[in-house]
């Protein structure tokens, strides 16, 4: 079957391509191996430079890179413009931080009974071909995110990217090539998803990384594990986003609606469920669905957009079918929840309250709302943790104390205070629980695949 990409804003065809052949396949497989022979003996200045060119590569053609995007999965152009700046950043951070993050580490001086002395070090050093699983929600920044340090630690990917994304997944091939990096440091396997459990259980992969959904990562996991290749994966979330009495609640609101419909909603760390103090949420409910309801959706191309399609038919439709078991369970619905007429996979900004407890369980990919009203604290952090997901949450309050209890209580990867989560080239990103593990981006995200050998020498 073909790979195609799709406008999601008409649903017309814009592309189709062919998968990748076995031999085709073994070909990609074996320059990897070749380009990380060479590679990996690049000093780390050659690294950083090769860096900083793609950085200027992608910021030189930003508004190409763009269209790109809004054109495959139907994101507002200015979210698109911010994604390729994002990815420059991250490539200039790894160039300018990476080698003092890879530089050897002096271990203990050990005195031998000799009399003499065993100097000891840690040398970081990179572990080959990496296979990245990546998904079409943020068909650069994704990639970009795994991509970035892995080469600056000198590893070499290979990138199985999301069949409906397959123009950005080439156009990023194209650039690291471009920026000067050795044939074969990045590929793009244009493959169905049913072909990587084999993928990873090819000696010449030496590690994995994967963004997506629980059931992709579990099977990744698996594979992987029988092949025993380490592995990191950010999966799904279903993000608190807390608001007591003591907020600046102008503030929380505006950002509630962001934090809700950035990316079409379709984010993992958009916040899923707004968890109300219950003396404020007869006000802010109301004015929350009124922000919703004033939503422009619209064609993603125009920078007056707020609102795009969702990514494909099929997650229209599975979001549709969410909503309606919701409400069919008993919850109430403020807006939306309907698909409107007209061609693209539009879905309108939607609220829900009185839930059911199966919501707790479900991740909603798309812009709709879940409302808890709480009578406390106590309430507002056993109602957030009570959720198989654990990657990010917000809550607002000025008050010292409640921050404190947030940021020590709240089970996640990230808690953001008076602030919307998001992902930062300088920190460690990534979830606990059903929601993944292992972290991207930092110095601990470099750390991930690269081998910490001991060194060990006797002095003569």
């Amino acid at each position: 079957m073909a790979i195609a990409s799709i406008n999601p804003y008409d649903g017309t065809v814009l592309q189709t391509f062919t998968p990748l052949t076995d031999a085709e396949l073994e070909t990609k497989l074996a320059l990897a191996v070749t380009a990380f022979a060479t590679y990996r003996r690049w000093s780390l200045t050659q690294r950083a430079a090769g860096l900083y060119r793609l950085a200027d590569a992608l910021t030189q053609e930003r508004e190409q890179w763009a269209r790109l995007m809004t054109l495959e999965m139907g994101k507002p152009i200015q979210a698109a413009l911010a994604e390729v700046d994002k990815c420059a950043w991250v490539c200039r951070y790894y160039a300018e931080w990476g080698a003092d993050f890879l530089q050897d580490q002096a271990g203990p001086l050990e005195r031998l009974p000799d009399g003499t002395v065993a100097q000891t070090w840690i040398r970081r050093q990179p572990l080959g071909p990496i296979l990245a699983v990546m998904p079409w929600n943020f068909p650069f920044w994704q990639v970009f995110r795994c991509l970035a340090p892995a080469l600056m630690a000198g590893n070499v990917v290979l990138l199985k990217h999301a069949s409906n994304v397959p123009q950005c997944a080439l156009a990023i091939e194209q650039l690291v090539t471009q920026a000067g990096f050795p044939t074969g440091a990045m590929q793009t396997l244009l493959i169905p998803g049913d072909r990587v459990a084999s993928l990873v259980a090819d000696p010449r992969i030496k590690a994995a990384t994967l963004t997506g959904s629980e059931p992709t990562g579990m099977s990744l996991a698996a594979a992987a594990g029988r092949a025993l290749k380490k592995t990191v994966l950010e999966l799904g979330g279903s993000d608190p986003f807390i608001v007591l009495p003591s907020a600046d609640l102008d503030a929380a609101l505006a950002t509630a609606v962001t934090a809700r419909l950035l990316n079409n909603g379709q984010s993992c760390i958009a916040a899923k469920r707004l968890i109300l103090h219950a003396t404020i949420a007869p006000t802010f409910l109301p004015r929350l669905v009124e922000r919703f309801q004033a939503v422009k959706m619209g064609n993603p191309l125009d920078a007056a957009t707020e609102l795009g399609p969702l990514a494909t038919q099929a997650q229209r439709d599975e979001l549709h079918r969410q909503v309606r078991q919701m409400l069919d369970a008993g919850a109430k619905c403020w807006c939306g929840g309907h698909i409107p007429p007209g061609p693209g996979y539009f879905y309108p900004p939607t609220v829900l309250s009185d839930l059911p407890p199966s919501a707790r369980d479900i991740e909603f990919f798309g812009p709709v709302f879940l409302v808890y009203v709480v009578p406390d604290l106590d309430a507002a952090i056993q109602l957030a943790n009570d959720s198989p997901f654990g990657l990010g949450a917000s809550a607002w309050t000025r008050d010292p104390h409640e921050q404190e209890r947030l940021l020590n209580d709240l089970e996640c990867g990230s808690v953001f205070i008076n602030g919307l989560v998001k992902s930062d080239p300088r920190l460690p990103f990534g979830g606990i629980k059903h929601s993944g593990y292992g972290r991207e981006l930092g110095e601990f995200g470099l750390l991930e695949f690269v081998n910490l050998k001991t060194l060990w020498v006797k002095s003569s």
